[in-house]
């Protein structure tokens, strides 16, 4: 029988500090590609769009992408 309140690793959220090196918008962009291709989603489709514009673009678009599962925090 399973215990239900241990949790599988993979059910866990992912948490990115916007003010660690995590931030920095080339490492963003990484973890968006890496993504994608886990997701199988177009991935310079995306970076595309998120480096159409400033920061607060780059981060608005992975939120779009990625929010369900990632939450960023400044």
């Amino acid at each position: 029988m399973a215990i239900k309140s241990i949790k599988d690793k993979k059910q866990l959220p992912i948490e990115i500090d916007l003010t660690g090196p995590d931030g920095n918008s080339f490492v963003l962009l990484g973890k968006a590609k890496n993504f994608a291709k886990q997701l199988e989603l177009d991935g310079d489709k995306i970076v595309d769009e998120m480096t159409s514009g400033d920061y607060d673009n780059l981060l608005d678009v992975f939120d779009k992408y990625f929010g369900s599962f990632v939450t960023l925090y400044r």
